[in-house]
């Protein structure tokens, strides 16, 4: 097994430290230029192949990537609602990815989306509180149509076809 990238090392160790012990790790004292900007990020977890959590975020909160890392990374690992929390016992069939954003960009039309490039941000303009994001290049999302439907209904909850959005686009560097 190649030797995976060393964004996707620190959330691993974040995951396991703070699965079997209960403790956040500290970032590494030597951060590399990847560890130190500052960008909103994902970590998305699978086990066999099917995703087991994904937490990030839009716009950075922490001073730098690797703190974002380790956050986010603790986070899909015990707080995503839709698993319960990974246990001691799964950590060896674990699959980690790492996604740094770029900074959002608004878009005026679904002409300027690709679903393989561009993630997506949907964000009523009626109800700012629901806003929904999906990551680009994923499996079973191979349209724009796709990418929009499932960005406003399952990920912003914006289920009126006629309510006013405003879209946004974003690339990532995909660590694994």
């Amino acid at each position: 097994m190649a030797e995976s990238h060393p964004l996707v090392q620190l959330a691993r160790r974040a995951i396991e430290t703070y699965v079997r012990q209960g403790k956040q790790i500290k970032p590494p004292a030597e951060l590399t230029p990847e560890m130190q900007q500052r960008a909103g990020v994902f970590v998305s977890i699978h086990k066999h192949g099917q995703l087991r959590g994904c937490i990030g975020t839009i716009q950075p909160t922490c001073p730098n990537v690797a703190e974002e890392v380790i956050h986010n990374a603790i986070a899909a690992a015990t707080r995503d609602p839709r698993f319960y929390p990974i246990r001691p016992e799964e950590l060896p069939d674990l699959e980690i990815h790492v996604d740094v954003l770029t900074e959002p960009e608004p878009i005026e039309s679904e002409a300027e989306l690709d679903p393989k490039r561009y993630g997506l941000i949907v964000q009523s303009l009626t109800h700012p509180y629901k806003r929904g994001l999906l990551l680009p290049d994923l499996e079973g999302i191979d349209t724009v149509e796709k990418q929009v439907y499932w960005t406003r209904v399952h990920k912003a909850g914006i289920t009126d076809p006629d309510e006013p959005v405003q879209m946004y686009r974003f690339e990532v560097i995909r660590y694994t």
